[in-house]
């Protein structure tokens, strides 16, 4: 603790480790059991706490391959596949068809290979620990083992929310600690060098909707029913919504026996209970628990509880306790997972700025979508022709948008996606620290995910659900029920990408992708839904039932004390959020980070850390 986590690996170089550093690692485990596999030269490799189940490892040889998490293989189709590395360079390649959502940690002749998930869901971190360089999964571990501070940079970021820009996003929290950026791998040689090597790129994206529909709809079936058995309980989030909505199906043709959950919002013109309740008349079997906001804890509750909130700090405050009560109510009726539509706006559809490649491909096309989303958006034609025409690269966006942090972000970005956005609240010292980051990636001439930027928005916002997945699935590990989030697999983004942009995407028609994939399979009733509804009067609600917890806070920010926000402004808003013009994902986001640094203060954490 920092809280340990419940499930946690590191990974070791095959070299000879300083004394005591094994030591350090059962220390943080507390009182748990700490499991160590070895390398072929009876060197430490693997150490960590983890249950039988997370783990599938085969040795053969001087080759060790493990995957960690979700995927499709067995042990015995590992075996065969493991005899086929004798390489690193061969570790991919062998798994190249295996789908689901998981660590790759491999040990082959001295040389030790590790990468998470494309999605960013499954994270690597490293650091230097007793003279050698150390990989794990969760960057708290390393941030207890090397006694390391918080980097104020880092969390003055985290203050940007979803905005924050790539590859800033992937930044660990703690000094001398270091995020491998998803799609990329670290190799540890035996002689101490630390090499990076890209795993992963996109396909292209040039096969016609039906196409990428089938694809689809097939990465999907393999998603859902390498989680789901037939007739065991599965719990499910079926919001109404087409994400939620199609899983629900595609477990249930797997044979699951759905606990399907759905919030009845308080507005009178939400339309998600309606919705639900027709899917689930077409769910054979279905158990529907349907909760009023009154049945649920409020939003923002448990704001002074003592729990473990992760590795970085996550919107997912709001919501935390009324989940932790749904999976209460799932667990009770045998549900032994939760599968959730989370992660679909981001994957299978593209963001706006497809328009902008459109235009240079086929101008008819890109005119005829910038006239139907200016028309849908009611944006200036002045602003809109701007975006279109610009031409400015990743690094000279980068340094652009170091100097309109206090500018709002319009929803509706051309360019090369969301601009980063403070809040008002944000203190001088947080503008200062979020434009020298910003600023030092552009002076390095950061690369873009892909050179076009409707292609680059798409996979950041990809790793971005991949990433908030994450913290979801942490929420599920405290609630004792798995959350999985099948949309954020790699290969079902990998299907989605294959689309062309603008087929995927249009201002005339509301997810034609899923749409397309989910024909004959979910009732044309809910295909045919074209709107997506919110939660603002819970949001209110929440925050207006927990203003006690909010005063308490506003008095004794602890990011006030760290110079990161402006203590008048930040009283105002958590006094009287209601007065917000704008800025109620800003607030969450702050309270995010507040909860965050709170939580620190209840963990085993370094004294620099505490400071």
């Amino acid at each position: 603790m920092v809280i340990p986590p419940t499930c946690w690996f590191v990974v070791l170089p095959d070299r000879d480790l300083a004394p005591g550093l094994l030591d350090r690692l059962r220390e943080i485990a507390g009182p748990a059991l700490v499991r160590v596999l070895s390398h072929a030269s009876g060197r430490p490799w693997l150490v960590g706490c983890w249950p039988d189940e997370e783990l599938t490892v085969y040795a053969v040889g001087d080759v060790l391959l493990a995957l960690a998490g979700t995927c499709s293989v067995k042990p015995a189709e590992l075996t065969a596949r493991a005899r086929h590395v004798s390489d690193t360079a061969h570790i991919e390649p062998a798994l190249s068809d295996v789908h689901g959502c998981f660590h790759v940690l491999a040990s082959v002749a001295g040389h030790t290979y590790v990468r998470g998930s494309f999605s960013g869901q499954r994270r690597v971190y490293r650091a230097e620990a007793g003279g050698v360089t150390v990989l794990t999964d969760q960057a708290r571990v390393l941030a207890r083992l090397t006694g390391t501070e918080l980097d104020p940079a880092q969390l003055a970021l985290r203050l940007t929310g979803d905005t924050i820009a790539h590859p800033l996003a992937w930044g660990a929290l703690w000094r001398g600690v270091h995020a491998v950026l998803p799609g990329t791998a670290l190799e540890l040689t035996g002689d101490g060098e630390v090499r990076t090597r890209r795993w992963w790129r996109p396909p292209a994206a040039e096969l016609p909707l039906d196409q990428t529909a089938a694809g689809l709809r097939e990465a999907l079936e393999q998603a859902v029913a390498l989680r789901v058995r037939a007739g065991e309980v599965v719990g499910a989030d079926l919001s109404g919504g087409m994400d939620s909505t199609s899983l629900c199906f595609l477990a249930a043709q797997a044979g699951a026996r759905l606990v399907a959950v759905t919030m009845d919002a308080g507005a009178a013109t939400n339309e998600d209970l309606h919705y639900a309740t027709r899917a689930a008349g077409h769910l054979p079997g279905i158990e529907h628990l349907v909760f009023e906001p009154a049945d649920v804890p409020a939003h923002f509750s448990g704001l002074d509880e003592r729990v473990d909130l992760g590795d970085e700090p996550s919107a997912v405050i709001r919501t935390r306790v009324e989940q932790r009560y749904m999976a209460e109510q799932m667990r009770a009726r045998g549900a032994r997972l939760r599968l959730s539509g989370f992660g679909g706006d981001q994957v299978i559809q593209s963001p706006p700025s497809y328009v902008h490649g459109l235009l240079r491909h086929s101008p008819a096309a890109g005119l005829r979508h910038a006239a139907g989303r200016r028309a849908r958006h009611r944006r200036p034609l002045g602003a809109i022709t701007r975006a279109l025409l610009d031409r400015s690269s990743y690094a000279a966006w980068l340094a652009e948008a170091a100097e309109q942090l206090h500018t709002p972000v319009t929803g509706d970005d051309l360019r090369w996606g969301l601009r980063p956005y403070l809040p008002p609240w944000a203190s001088e010292q947080t503008v200062q620290l979020c434009r020298e980051r910003l600023c030092a990636a552009a002076l390095d001439a950061t690369e873009p995910l892909h050179r076009e930027r409707g292609r680059h928005a798409w996979l950041a916002g990809a790793q971005r659900g991949g990433r908030l997945a994450g913290h979801l699935a942490h929420c599920g590990q405290l609630a004792k029920l798995p959350y999985h989030s099948p949309y954020c697999d790699d290969a079902v983004i990998a299907a989605a990408l294959t689309a062309r942009p603008h087929e995927a995407t249009s201002p005339w028609s509301y997810k034609p992708l899923l749409t397309a994939a989910m024909r004959g399979l979910v009732p044309e009733t809910i295909l045919r839904r074209t709107t997506k509804d919110h939660f603002g009067h819970e949001w209110h609600n929440g925050l207006r039932r927990n203003r006690h917890a909010l005063a308490a806070w506003a008095e004794d920010s602890r990011l006030v004390a760290a110079g990161l926000a402006d203590e008048d402004a930040l009283r105002r808003a958590l006094l009287s959020p209601q007065l917000l013009t704008g800025g109620t994902a800003e607030l969450e986001t702050t309270l995010g980070v507040e909860a965050w640094l709170r939580s620190l203060e209840h963990q085993h954490t370094p004294d620099s850390t505490r400071r």
